[in-house]
This record gives structure tokens, sequence and C-alpha cells, in this order.
């Protein structure tokens, strides 16, 4: 009897000690080991540019909740890089994105972003984040050439929207038939600048004065045949400004 009380004694303590344990560990009261992402293959994969390795290996990181922030940083950038290269653009714009969301202060990916965005052909969007690397590191030298050259062409395309369906000559003084049908439409009026243009940097390619003396009077004798023939039957105005720019442009082994 007594040794029955006793076994039966021995069995509740070691039930209260497992459940107190049990209890410990559920609520934190003892440290539980988490198994670490390694972030390592990833990285590795991304550098040596083996993008089947290298999906598989950075996925495993970034779909992972238990990976750490930094790593989960470091896994989207390498991996939106290695897309890059292989213009990917539109993912590697994703993963870039993702990272900054989890630190806005990466000047590096911003830069990077910001050359994708140029790719797709959103000046806007890639002038913004060639700013934010700048504003984030101004002595980033990718981001403020990048900045300046887009400034620059930005720059550009404003000067040739302002002159966008103008001709090369004052349209209030146009008295010709012709001079009043380039000024009504604007892919004429474009085309009559443009053969302005290449006639000025041929001209100014020339190898000597004769030479600019000889194209200069071909330029005179299209602008007099022009003017002469505008209007008559068969004349294709749009046509001969084509003809024109084309030899011009060396399109016709001029």
């Amino acid at each position: 009897m007594r040794s029955s009380l006793l076994t039966r004694s021995c069995s509740a303590a070691l039930f209260w000690a497992l459940s107190l344990g049990l209890a410990r560990a559920a609520t934190g009261g003892e440290p539980v080991a988490v198994p670490q992402v390694d972030v390592a293959p990833c990285l590795a994969a991304a550098a040596t540019d083996d993008v089947a390795k290298a999906t598989a290996a950075c996925a495993a990181v970034i779909d992972n909740e238990k990976t750490a922030k930094p790593d989960l940083i470091k896994a989207l950038v390498a991996r939106g890089a290695l897309l890059a290269r292989h213009d990917q653009i539109d993912r590697a714009i994703a993963d870039d994105s993702r990272a900054l969301q989890l630190d806005p202060a990466l000047a590096d990916v911003f830069n990077a972003r910001g050359e994708l965005w140029l790719k797709k052909g959103d000046r806007p969007k890639a002038v913004q984040d060639f700013g934010a690397a700048l504003k984030i590191d101004p002595n980033h030298e990718k981001a403020r050439a990048n900045h300046r050259a887009m400034a620059l062409e930005l720059e550009r395309i404003g000067a040739q929207m302002a002159v966008a369906g103008k001709p090369s000559f004052n349209c209030v003084r146009a008295r010709r038939a012709v001079e009043k049908a380039i000024c009504a439409s604007r892919e004429l009026a474009d085309l009559d600048r443009e053969v302005y243009a290449a006639n000025a940097r041929v001209i100014g390619e020339a190898r000597n004065a004769n030479e600019a003396r000889t194209l200069q009077r071909e330029q005179d004798n299209f602008i007099a045949r022009r003017n002469a023939e505008f209007g008559r039957p068969g004349y294709d105005l749009k046509k001969a400004m084509h003809e024109r720019l084309q030899r011009l442009n060396g399109v016709d082994g001029y």
C-alpha cells in the first residue's frame, strides 16, 4: 500500500514537471532554437549569373517568412540585379521596389531602379529615382551622371516640342503657295526643318569652302525646283522633301 502511494506521488511529480517545462517553452520561458535562413547560396548564384540556381536559392530566402530583414533585402537586391542583366525589367523593378519599401535609404537601389525605368521609357520615374539616390548620397557618381544625362535629354525633348510643327522659315512672311502649304501642314513643316538642319550639317562638315559652296548650290536648286513645280500635275511635295532629306543624310549614296 505504502509502495503504491509512493509510485503515484512520483508519477504526479513527473507529470507536473513535464507540464511546467512545456508551458515555459510555449510562453517563452525557455529559449527555443530557430533555424537560420542562409542567404549565401542566393548571393553566390546571383554573383555568378547562374539564373536557374539563383532563382531557386533566392526564392527560398525571399519567400521564407522567417528570413531576417537584412538578409531579405540582400536577396531582393541580388535577384533584382540578376533579372535586370537578363532584361526581365518588370520583375527586377518589383524586387527593387520591395527592397526600397524595407529600406528607403538605399541609394544604389534607387539608381538601379531609375536605370530600369529608363529602359522602359518612363523618363519621369527615372529622373525621380536618380534624384532620390542623390538626396540620400549627393556624391553618388552613377546617379549624378544619370540625373544630368536625363536633364539634358528632357531639355532636348522640350526644345523639339517647342519647334514641332514649325518650318525653317517664318510663316508670317510666307508668300509663295508652296510655303503656305508647308506652314499649313505639321508634317511638311517638320520635314522642311529637318531638310534645313541636315543641309546645315552637311555644309558644316564640308572639307573646304568650294565643297561647301557646291553643297549650298544643290540646296538652292532644290528650293528653286520646289517653288517652280509645286502645284503642277504629278508633283509630290512630300515625296520631293523626303528624297532631299535622304540624299542629305547619305541614304541615297550621297
